[in-house]
Parts: C-alpha cells; sequence; structure tokens
C-alpha cells in the first residue's frame, strides 16, 4: 500500500519544543556515546561493577544517562515531566521501572507504588494510563518454575497466590478508578504464568472497554497469531481485548538462550519479519477496533504513519479512545509531538525509581540503541539538525 504520510515528523520545532538548549544538549551527547556499540556494553559492565562495589558514581549517572530516559527517582519528581507533557498534548504512562525484586517486602513495596501510580493517573488531565512488569510483585524464579510446568511446592503454591492477590489489587483499583493498566510481557521462558494473570483480568474487568492490556511482542514469530486467538478467545468469552503492541525488548538475552539450551529460537528471522508482523497485527486490531483496544508502542516512522492511514481508512476520528500510540521518554520527540500536534492520542513511558533499581531498564535502552541499526544516528541526525536550527535562528534575531 501507498504510504500516506498525514503527519510532518521533520517538523524539528515541534519535535523538540519542549526541551532546552542544555537538555538537547545533552542528548546530543548522550546518543553521540550510543554510536560506539563497544562503549555502550563496556559502561553497563562497568556501570553494575561501580555499583556494586559502592563507588560514588549516582551523580553522574543521574545527571546524563538516568535525566535522559527516567521522569525522576520519585513519582512527585515525574509530576513536573508529565505537566510539561501535557502541554504539548502529549499523555504519560508513570512506569515503576523496579524488577527482579527478590523479598516479598520488595514485591509489596512494589505493588503499593503501582497503586500510587493509579491513583495519579486517575487524576491527570489527559490521559490515564499504568504499567507494571509481574516481576516486579513477583519471584522470577518462580515464575519461570511455572512456565516449565514444574511441581511446586506448598511455600511456592503460596507464594504465587500472593502475586496473583497483587495483581487483583491492581487491576481491580484500576478499574475501579477508570485507569487501563498496561501489563508488559518479559522473557519468554517465564511468559505462560504472565499470560495467565493477564488474560484473567482481562476476561474480569475488560467487559465493556478495554482496561487491561495484554503485551504482543511482535519480534517473536508467534506472536501475530497468538493476537488473532486471544481475540477469538476474547471475542468467546464476552470481553474486549486490550492489545500492546511493542516489537521487543530482549532479543539478545532470548537468542542467546535458545541457542544454549538448544530449542527453537523463538525470535523473528531479521527485523522485516518483526516489522511485517507489528504492521500486520495493528492493521488488524484497528480492522476489528469495536472489540479491540489498541496501544502501539513503536519507535519505527513507517509503522506510526501506517497506523495514522489505518484510522483513517477506518473513518475513526484521530483521538478515538481506542487507539493510542507511544514512545519511551527520551526517544522520538519527532514522532510523540508531530502526532500529539496533528491531534492524535500520544503517550510517553515515563520511568522513575531508585537510580540503582532503574539501572536494568538503562542498560536495555543503552544496549537498544547501540543495537538496532541507525536508531541512534537517527535520534542523533535530528537532533544535531534542530540545534543548528536554533543557532541560525538567534543569529537572525
Amino acid at each position: 500500500m501507498e504510504l500516506k504520510k498525514h503527519v510532518d515528523f521533520e517538523s524539528l520545532e515541534v519535535a523538540f519544543g519542549a526541551l532546552n538548549d542544555k537538555a538537547l544538549g545533552k542528548r546530543h551527547f548522550i546518543f553521540s556515546t550510543f554510536n560506539y556499540p563497544w562503549f555502550v556494553k563496556f559502561g553497563s559492565t562497568m556501570t553494575k561493577l561501580v555499583l556494586n562495589l559502592g563507588l560514588p558514581v549516582q551523580g553522574l549517572i543521574k545527571s546524563t544517562i538516568f535525566d535522559v530516559f527516567c521522569g525522576g527517582i520519585s513519582l512527585e519528581d515525574c509530576l513536573k515531566t508529565s505537566s510539561q507533557l501535557t502541554k504539548f498534548g502529549v499523555g504519560t504512562i508513570f512506569d515503576y521501572s523496579v524488577e527482579g525484586e527478590k523479598t516479598e517486602a520488595g514485591f509489596e513495596a512494589t505493588t503499593e507504588e503501582v497503586l500510587r501510580t493509579i491513583k495519579q493517573a486517575s487524576k491527570m488531565e489527559k490521559i490515564q494510563f499504568a504499567a507494571f512488569k509481574i516481576t516486579g510483585v513477583g519471584a522470577f524464579d518462580l515464575l519461570e518454575k511455572i512456565h516449565a510446568g514444574h511441581t511446586l511446592s506448598e511455600d511456592e503454591k503460596a507464594a504465587y497466590q500472593r502475586i496473583e492477590e497483587r495483581v487483583e489489587r491492581i487491576c481491580s483499583l484500576a478499574a475501579e478508578l477508570g485507569v487501563t493498566v498496561l501489563i508488559d510481557a518479559e522473557e519468554t521462558w517465564i511468559q505462560k504464568p504472565i499470560d495467565d494473570l493477564t488474560i484473567a483480568m482481562m476476561a474480569k474487568y475488560n467487559k465493556d472497554k478495554a482496561l487491561i492490556y495484554y503485551t504482543f511482542q511482535m519480534y517473536c514469530h508467534a506472536m501475530l497469531a497468538n493476537l488473532k486467538t486471544l481475540h477469538a478467545q476474547a471475542k468467546e468469552g464476552g470481553y474486549k481485548l486490550g492489545a500492546k503492541l511493542v516489537r521487543g525488548a530482549y532479543m539478545e538475552k532470548e537468542r542467546e538462550r535458545a541457542n544454549e539450551m538448544d530449542y527453537q529460537d523463538p525470535i523473528q528471522p531479521n527485523k522485516q519479519a518483526t516489522d511485517d508482523d507489528f504492521n500486520a497485527g495493528a492493521k488488524y486490531c484497528i480492522e476489528h477496533i469495536d472489540e479491540i483496544g489498541l496501544f502501539a508502542g513503536s519507535h519505527n516512522e513507517k509503522t506510526n504513519y501506517l497506523l495514522t492511514t489505518y484510522i483513517e481508512e477506518k473513518g475513526l476520528a484521530k483521538n478515538d479512545d481506542r487507539v493510542y500510540m507511544g514512545q519511551l521518554y527520551g526517544m522520538s520527540d519527532h514522532i510523540s509531538f508531530n502526532l500529539a500536534n496533528a491531534g492524535y492520542n500520544v503517550i510517553k513511558y515515563v520511568p522513575y525509581g531508585p537510580l540503582k533499581a532503574t539501572i536494568p531498564y538503562l542498560i536495555r535502552r543503552a544496549d537498544e540503541n547501540s543495537s538496532v541499526a541507525g536508531q541512534s544516528g537517527r535520534e542523533l541526525t535530528l537532533i544535531t539538525k534542530e540545534l543548528t536550527r536554533r543557532r541560525k535562528a538567534r543569529k537572525k534575531a
């Protein structure tokens, strides 16, 4: 199909209108370093090492990569970020980016923080969304054991019941306050219990509209078929399917494990296959929009152009409340802000949390930007163009 451009992603004054020169300069520095994958890998390893040794580097991390990709250490810190985004028509998802907790106390603390984000989201003027990872409220090892079909001990059964109760508390509050919750997908070898929990919550709370969303990582070759299967299951069960489409975040880890353990690689053979399935999945959701809520999380320009075309062809309003597009904070502002400026529903994922606890998230962002072909280069080129435009404008003034 012909790629129609209903939005101009090259409008850099709109794209970077929320950033002053200092903030834009900081992004220029960070994305410049991402052009050197060897440096990113070295930096990631050293960051984990020096933090574990207790060396005083947190201030440096906070003033650089943390400030670019995170909204703050606390939910209160994020309110200023959210207020700024709202001025430009962009919504906020407060994403408490703590994962891989090990203790029951830690799981409870994370649950309480997610509940806080839901309460705050219910007060938001623009868009009311929240998100969380199951590994924030339950042990990774336990989820892995359940996925593998191993027999649980009585203590493990009790621990899993506590996970179910925490997920229920989160989703029931969201339903009570009318807040949409995105439940993140994670590694494929812990995904079955995450699927079971998410589907159970959708069946319970998505009767009238999609409030609870399942995440489809489209870099998995089985995911397009899974989308259609879960849609059929939702239709039969009399509830709406909440579909959050993303490309995925664990590719290298997934490939390595599949190779080491000698099972079929769950990841698509190449990026084009991922893009094709993502775009097909988005089109499928729009075609069945009366039965599906769509959150398309994409940093791909072509995909976002296609989404606007699908919306137009279906005859939907740009701000139809069943269709949202989202990007991560600190990335692809040329997509987010120009879409919002054109009238579409756009949300930024704004991660926050104690600096040390957000390191896994920050390392994923660094790895993603250094490994995805053209990603950091594209960001750097756009930022450089905007800095140049601003300098020329000041000279003319």
